[in-house]
């Protein structure tokens, strides 16, 4: 039974004798601006970091959150600066979920029509995005 390149099948590799091999290095570089997968790596990491979920605080947790926020309100109505330790979920731009972030401080206002809650740092927290809000001192 015959194949149809039974003739060159175990013909030796042909070497040039005019021009050297090429390094590997070298013949990879010349197909890597085809490269099918580009972009791959920074998707994969994208899509391996990870986020929180929202908190979705119960009524009772909410009103306790409503009280602290009016006694905030409060102190600034008399002209006083409390400081506060608070915890509030920062949205995620590129996917769902996002991460709590928790700072410590003295706050400066409450800016009710923007809902921020604005810290003498300068550091702004959505009052909606507030999770736990703690008075200190």
């Amino acid at each position: 039974m015959t194949h149809r390149y039974d003739d060159i099948i175990n013909l030796p590799h042909h070497v040039s004798q005019k021009h050297a091999p090429m390094a590997r290095a070298d013949r990879a570089a010349q197909f890597s601006p085809f490269a099918a997968l580009t972009g791959l790596d920074a998707a994969l990491r994208e899509t391996a970091r990870l986020t929180d979920q929202r908190i979705t605080l119960d009524e009772y947790e909410q009103a306790a959150l409503d009280e602290t926020l009016q006694t905030v309100r409060d102190a600034l109505t008399k002209k006083e600066h409390p400081t506060v330790e608070v915890c509030y979920f920062v949205p995620d731009t590129r996917k769902a979920g996002g991460a709590y972030c928790t700072v410590t401080g003295v706050v400066k206002k409450m800016a009710e029509l923007e809902g921020l809650l604005i810290m003498a740092d300068g550091t702004e927290v959505p009052m909606g995005e507030i999770s736990v809000l703690e008075l200190h001192g």
